[in-house]
């Protein structure tokens, strides 16, 4: 598993960065919030892509 914690906070402020974001690994965001990349999803307004 990765940086789970991590990769959930730069993937919100991947929301403001002018150049895409992209997490090499997002299903480890699971280990601790496993819906957490739909719930930013609907958040944001807009597609995010897993």
């Amino acid at each position: 598993a990765g940086y789970h914690r991590v990769a959930m906070a730069l993937a919100v402020a991947g929301l403001a960065a002018d150049a895409p974001v992209e997490i090499e690994d997002p299903d480890c965001a699971a280990v601790s919030y496993p819906g957490f990349f739909s719930t930013l999803d609907r958040l944001a307004c807009r597609s995010i892509e897993e």
